[in-house]
C-alpha cells in the first residue's frame, strides 16, 4: 500500500473558495426565489468580458497556429521573450525600476506561484503570515510540512502577524527573527494598503535579518493613490530580499484565461544547507519551472501581451473603474446601514 503525504491530514476543513461555493449553492437551493440575484463577495472573480485588445490578439494567435510558417508548439517554460520584455518594460522600467526580462517568470497565475515557491525553500524556515490571510499562504505551507497541527484555528510553527483596524491592517515588525514573510498589498482580504515608509521598514528588517519577503501584488492596478507603492522594488534594497507575485486576473479579467507572473531578482539569496554564504534563488526558480511546468499557452501569452498596448491599457483602466464603482456602491450601502467598512479605496 502506498504511503500518503500525512501533512495533508492536518488541513482544516475544505479549501475556502470551494466551501464558499458550496454554501452559495445550498442557499440558492433553499431560496429558489433569489435566482441569480445573489451577489457573492467571497471570491475575487470578475464579471465583465475580456478587453477587446486581448480578444483580437488571441484571435490572431489562433490564426498563427493554423499556418505552418507561424505555428508554435512547445514554448519556453518561463514565458516567451516578447511577453517577458513587455512586462519588464510596462510594469517596471517605465516606473523607474530596473527589472530585466529574464527575471520575469510567466505562469498561469499568482496563486500557483505562491505555493510553488516553497519548492525551492527549505523546511527549517520560520514563516510569518498576516492574519487574516489569503488561505493559499497557509495551506501550501501545511502541505509542504512546514507547520505543526492546528490548534484553536492556528497552525503551530507559523508566526501570525495581527492585521486589525487599530494598525490599519499593516502588521508590526516582529521583535524576533523570521526567515520568510508573506505580505499582500493591496491586502487580500481586508482591502487595506501599505504606505511607502511602512514597506521600507519591512525591507530594512529583511535585509538586517537575512529574511525573504514574498510580496503579492495581485491588485496593484487598483491603487488610486500615487503616493503608494505598486511594487516592493520601488524600495531601495528590495531586489536583494523580495520575490514579487503578479496576476492578470484582476486587471485584465483573466480569471477564465489564467496568466500571471513572478519576479525573482538575481540578487535574492538564501542560505545553503550549511548556512551562509547565500545561494541565488533565481537559478533554482528557473530550474524549478523548466522541470515542473509546461508554460502558458502561446494564445494566452499573446492576450497578456496585448494588455500592454495603448488600447489594452485604456481598456484595462475602464475595467478597473467599473469594478471600483461597484466597490464604492457596496461600501456606501454597508455604511448606510451602520456597518464599519474597510477597503474600497485602493482595492475592490
Amino acid at each position: 500500500m502506498a504511503f500518503l503525504n500525512e501533512h495533508y491530514l492536518k488541513l482544516q476543513a475544505g479549501y475556502l473558495f470551494p466551501e464558499i461555493a458550496r454554501r452559495v449553492s445550498e442557499f440558492r437551493a433553499a431560496h429558489p426565489e433569489a435566482g441569480r440575484r445573489v451577489i457573492s463577495c467571497g471570491i475575487g472573480d470578475v464579471t465583465e468580458p475580456l478587453p477587446p485588445a486581448v480578444i483580437q490578439a488571441m484571435h490572431r494567435a489562433v490564426d498563427d497556429l493554423s499556418r505552418r510558417e507561424t505555428f508554435h508548439g512547445y514554448g519556453p517554460g518561463t514565458g516567451y521573450p516578447w511577453l517577458r520584455e513587455a512586462i519588464a518594460r510596462g510594469d517596471f522600467r517605465e516606473r523607474g525600476i530596473e527589472i530585466s526580462p529574464d527575471e520575469v517568470f510567466v505562469s498561469d497565475g499568482s496563486k500557483i506561484d505562491c505555493g510553488a515557491i516553497l519548492d525551492i525553500l527549505g523546511s527549517r524556515n520560520r514563516i510569518a503570515i498576516t492574519d487574516p490571510v489569503y488561505p493559499v499562504y497557509v495551506d501550501t505551507n501545511v502541505m509542504a510540512g512546514h507547520t505543526g497541527p492546528a490548534r484553536d484555528g492556528q497552525y503551530e510553527g507559523l508566526m501570525y502577524l495581527p492585521c486589525t483596524p487599530a494598525n490599519d491592517f499593516v502588521p508590526p515588525i516582529p521583535r524576533e527573527r523570521v526567515d520568510v514573510v508573506y505580505l499582500c498589498y493591496p491586502n487580500n482580504p481586508t482591502g487595506a494598503m501599505i504606505t511607502r515608509p511602512q514597506l521600507r521598514r519591512w525591507v530594512e528588517y529583511a535585509l538586517a535579518h537575512g529574511a525573504l519577503i514574498l510580496y503579492d501584488v495581485a491588485y496593484k492596478d487598483y491603487i488610486a493613490d500615487e503616493a503608494l507603492p505598486r511594487s516592493i522594488y520601488e524600495i531601495d534594497g528590495a531586489k536583494r530580499c523580495a520575490i514579487e507575485f503578479h496576476s492578470f486576473s484582476k486587471n485584465g479579467g483573466f480569471t477564465g484565461v489564467r496568466c500571471g507572473y513572478t519576479v525573482c531578482p538575481k540578487e535574492v539569496l538564501a542560505a545553503g544547507p550549511d548556512g551562509p554564504p547565500g545561494v541565488p534563488l533565481h537559478g533554482l526558480w528557473n530550474r524549478r519551472w523548466n522541470t515542473k511546468a509546461n508554460g502558458v499557452s502561446y494564445i494566452v501569452q499573446r492576450g497578456a501581451e496585448a494588455l500592454y498596448s495603448s488600447d489594452g491599457r485604456s481598456q484595462t483602466k475602464a475595467l478597473i473603474d467599473h469594478y471600483m464603482t461597484n466597490a464604492r456602491i457596496l461600501r456606501a450601502g454597508c455604511e448606510s446601514v451602520g456597518l464599519a467598512v474597510h477597503g474600497g479605496a485602493n482595492a475592490p
